[in-house]
Order: structure tokens, then C-alpha cells, then sequence
């Protein structure tokens, strides 16, 4: 055993560790405020004991939980009762169950628990979930929710996807329309003011960031659509690191979801889940935040920006573009930290090949060798996209920084998107250093 250290000694060390410093702030432990003593103490009372993590706010990325014991892999990070889980079986149970099962059609699982969020947030104190209701975030910084100037900043690929969300969130709340007009009976005031579209959207964005998976037996009361979605009350205050592994799921003899670490975690150090291999893009549109140097993140290279770089005068463009989206090779073509991926250069190294090598085309796409010239020249494009996606870049930020200096009420907004372009510009700059390095590899 080591040698023991006093109390005064201890005191110091826990300071220290307790509140780091980074970039000139430090971590403050935050569970003493109202909501988070509401909290532990309803968690508590519904079965939740051990609770080691306490919720603080981190410099880099704000509120999450930290740890007041050390983890090692293995040991579990939290497991909560199942008493504790929101899932549809606990809103079929409550005042809304037989509004629901006289429903035709059948609502589905997501229309259901969005229903329920938006009415026990209505009630208010009446709530049963009133100390979880105040902990959730009163607004969200998924696309849903973005201004749409903010939304046009947003990069091809995911701007697509962005708009397909609020699209999604605009049906929820058409199609509920009927259900919500049924409900009336429970209410004194009118449904139109209390199931509103800004209503809808924050409990659509609660369900769909907030969420963990955890699969249900299918009720004949709702929709076909899959009923995995289970809202965890304080677990979900942990944030994610692209870098930590965890196991989780719902352990039916303990009848507690539970998530365990699979590497240490230091005490007072902030505890992380990770929600998957995810490109900074994808958790921009899930769950309305991005990792930094996230080594999943990618850049995408859209079919217009493609097709603007290549050879117009080709006579066999076209068949070599028709050739490639058969095979799937016109979509996820991305550069990376570790530069541009093997789907894209195969790509280019296609399009790059002369009008006599048509035979060559199949055997590209299979990593069979390639002429050293065709090699360069694909290089070379993929240099030159590269470059051109630098400066759209460039363009963009510049766009934002002017609107970040007179648009202050979406300065949050802004500062978020502006915090994304140039984590892609960090993956673009280093894309380009590999691409050189390749380069003069293939050269000499």
C-alpha cells in the first residue's frame, strides 16, 4: 500500500481534481442547484441508490455528469430502474391509455410519447415527471430548430437531411391534430394552446436526442412502427466522447437499464457515453451538437461539385457517371484526417481513365493496381476538389462571421455552425497535406 496523506493533503488533491482548469474556466459542480436535488431525490425515490455521478458544468462541453469515484472498465457507469424509464407502456398505463386505445388510426410510438411530454409539461407541478420535465432543455439546437439563414449555412449533405427533419416535425404535429381535439376532456384550457407546433417540436426534439434504445413487444394499440424509443431520466445528462467504449442495454434480471465503461474513467473527472461511430454532421442532426476532432468526422463530396471538376469534353463521361452510380460509388465520397477515402479515389481514378481503358473501369473498383499516370492524375483531382471545397469553406465562414456581428440573437446558433465549418476545414487542411504526401510518393 502506499504511503496515507493527510486530510489537508487529500482537501488539496480533490480541489484540483475537482475543478480543472481549461482555457480559463473550470468545472463547477452544479448538483446543489433546485432541479438537480429535485431530481436525484424523485430518482431515489423510485428506486435509483447508487448514484456516483454528479451533474457539473465542464468547460468544453458545459452540463454532463461527472464521477465521485473512479471507474474502471467494466463497473457500472449507471443503471437505472425500470420505474424510472418513460417509454409508451408507461404513458398506455396512465390518463392517456384509453384515449389511445379508441385511436384509429393508431398512433405510433414517437406521436405517443410526444403527446405525453407535452402534457405532463403542461401540468406542471401536478406532474409526476415535473423534476425530469425541468431538467430537460426548454429549447434545442438540432436543425429543427435553426433559423432558417442559420439552417442555409449548414453543409449540402446535411442541409438535405436538416430539411427532411423539420419536414418530419411538421407531419407529427398535422397528423395529431384529431388526437390532440380528442384529449380536450382532460383540460380546462383550449388544445390548440397547449399541443402548438413549438410545443410538438420541443418534445420531438426531447424524444430524438434524448432517447436510449430499448426494444418493447409491439402493442396492438399503436402503429407497426418500431417501439424502441425509452426516455432516461439523468442518464441521458451524459455527454458523448467518440473515444470511450460502453456496453448498454436493459438487463431483464436486474430490470434496469445499464450502461457499463469499457475504459477508466478518473474520479471527479466527467463520466462519457459514446451513441456511436458518428460523423460530426450526423450528430449535428440527431442530437444538435458535434464532437471536436472527431476521428469519424468527413467531409462529403456532393455529384455537382463532382461533376464541375471533371473533363466536360469526355466523350465517355456520362457512361463512366451511370457506370459508378450503378455500383453505389457516386455516394459516400468523403475526405477524412487520414485524407480522402478509398471509395473516392476509386471514383476519381475511373473518371480519370482514358477512352481506350473501358476494361480498366471494374477492375479499379476492385482495388486491382493502376497505371502510375492515371494514379497522378487522380491525385491530382482529388487535390483539386479538395482545394475548391477549402474555399466554399472559407466563403461560408465569412458569410457567418458577418452575420455573428449583426445578428446577435442568433449569435448561439451561429457560433455553432461557424464551430462546425471549421472543424471541416481542419479535416480539409489535413486531406490536403496526405494528398501532397501521395503525390510526391507517386511522382518519384
Amino acid at each position: 500500500m502506499g504511503r496515507k496523506r493527510g486530510r489537508t493533503c487529500r482537501k488539496r488533491g480533490r480541489k484540483r481534481a475537482f475543478t480543472p482548469e481549461v482555457m480559463g474556466r473550470r468545472t463547477v459542480n452544479i448538483s446543489h442547484e433546485m432541479q438537480y436535488v429535485q431530481l436525484r431525490k424523485w430518482l431515489k425515490e423510485n428506486g435509483c441508490i447508487d448514484l456516483h455521478l454528479v451533474p457539473a458544468d465542464f468547460p468544453d462541453t458545459g452540463r454532463g455528469l461527472m464521477t465521485t469515484k473512479a471507474l474502471q472498465p467494466g463497473d457500472t457507469i449507471i443503471a437505472l430502474p425500470e420505474k424510472c424509464l418513460l417509454t409508451t407502456q408507461t404513458v398506455h398505463r396512465s390518463y392517456l391509455g384509453k384515449y389511445i386505445e379508441r385511436w384509429k388510426p393508431r398512433l405510433s410510438p414517437l406521436q405517443v410519447l410526444c403527446t405525453f411530454l407535452v402534457a405532463e409539461r403542461h401540468f406542471g407541478r401536478t406532474s409526476p415527471w415535473k423534476p425530469y420535465i425541468d431538467v430537460l432543455p426548454k429549447a434545442y439546437t438540432c436543425p429543427g430548430y435553426l433559423a432558417e439563414e442559420v439552417l442555409r449555412l449548414l453543409p449540402e449533405a446535411l442541409l438535405g437531411k436538416a430539411e427532411v427533419q423539420r419536414r418530419d416535425i411538421r407531419e407529427l404535429t398535422l397528423s395529431s391534430e384529431g388526437f390532440f381535439h380528442s384529449l380536450q376532456p382532460l383540460f380546462a384550457e383550449s388544445v390548440e394552446g397547449i399541443f402548438t407546433s413549438d410545443a410538438l417540436r420541443w418534445a420531438w426534439c426531447s424524444v430524438n436526442t434524448r432517447t436510449v434504445y430499448m426494444e418493447r413487444l409491439q402493442s396492438e394499440y399503436f402503429s407497426r412502427e418500431p417501439d424502441v424509443y425509452a426516455l432516461a431520466p439523468y442518464l441521458d445528462l451524459l455527454n458523448h466522447s467518440p473515444t470511450v467504449q460502453v456496453t448498454a442495454g436493459f438487463n431483464q434480471e436486474s430490470k434496469c437499464y445499464e450502461i457499463r465503461t469499457l475504459t477508466k474513467c478518473r474520479r471527479y473527472q466527467q463520466a462519457f457515453i459514446c451513441y456511436g461511430p458518428h460523423d460530426n454532421q450526423r450528430l449535428l442532426l440527431e442530437y444538435g451538437f458535434f464532437a471536436a476532432n472527431n476521428p469519424h468526422s468527413v467531409i462529403y463530396v456532393e455529384k455537382d461539385v463532382l461533376r464541375t471538376h471533371l473533363l466536360q469534353k469526355d466523350k465517355e463521361l456520362n457512361g463512366k457517371l451511370s457506370f459508378l452510380q450503378d455500383r453505389g460509388f457516386l455516394e459516400n465520397l468523403t475526405f477524412g484526417f487520414e485524407g480522402p477515402s478509398w471509395r473516392l479515389l476509386a471514383a476519381l481514378k475511373v473518371l480519370c481513365l482514358g477512352p481506350d481503358n473501358y476494361s480498366q473501369w471494374k477492375k479499379v473498383l476492385i482495388g486491382l493496381p493502376d497505371s502510375v499516370g492515371n494514379e497522378r492524375n487522380s491525385l491530382d483531382l482529388a487535390s483539386s476538389l479538395c482545394s475548391h471545397l477549402m474555399n466554399e469553406n472559407q466563403k461560408v465562414l465569412q458569410k457567418i462571421y458577418k452575420l455573428m456581428s449583426n445578428r446577435t440573437e442568433l449569435l448561439e446558433q451561429l457560433d455553432l455552425v461557424a464551430k462546425l465549418r471549421e472543424e471541416e476545414r481542419k479535416i480539409l487542411q489535413a486531406s490536403l497535406v496526405i494528398l501532397q504526401r501521395l503525390r510526391n510518393t507517386t511522382t518519384s
